[in-house]
C-alpha cells in the first residue's frame, strides 16, 4: 500500500494514494488545501513540500523542478507536489514559506 505522511498536518495520512496522479492532484482529492498559485503547472514554487523521507519513492525531477533548483529555489530535499508522483509511501512537510493562513499546522 502506498500512503503519503504530512508530518506538520498532524501526521495526517494518505492511504492507496493513485500513482497516476500528482501529489498535488492526489491532496486536492482528499480535501487538502494546498499552495498552487499557477494552477498546477510548475511555474512557481508556491506548492513546494520538503520530503523528509522516501525522496526515491518519488518519480524523477521534471524539467521545472530542475530549473527551479538552478536558480536555487527549490532544494535538494524539496520538490513541486505538482510535478510530483508518489510510486512508494514518502513523509512531507509543508514548508514555512508555503502555509496557508487558515490552516492549523503542527510542529
Amino acid at each position: 500500500m502506498v500512503k503519503i505522511v504530512i508530518e506538520n498536518l498532524a501526521q495526517k495520512e494518505l492511504l492507496d494514494v493513485d500513482q497516476s496522479k500528482s501529489i498535488l492532484k492526489v491532496l486536492q482529492s482528499n480535501f487538502i488545501d494546498w499552495m498552487h498559485a499557477c494552477g498546477g503547472k510548475g511555474r512557481c514554487t508556491t506548492c513546494k513540500m520538503i520530503v523528509v523521507d522516501g525522496m526515491d519513492q518519488l518519480s524523477r525531477l521534471t524539467p521545472a523542478e530542475l530549473k527551479y533548483q538552478g536558480l536555487s529555489q527549490l532544494a535538494e530535499n524539496e520538490r513541486l507536489a505538482c510535478q510530483t508522483r508518489v510510486l512508494g509511501s514518502c513523509r512531507i512537510r509543508i514548508p514555512e514559506e508555503c502555509k496557508m493562513p487558515h490552516m492549523c499546522y503542527t510542529p
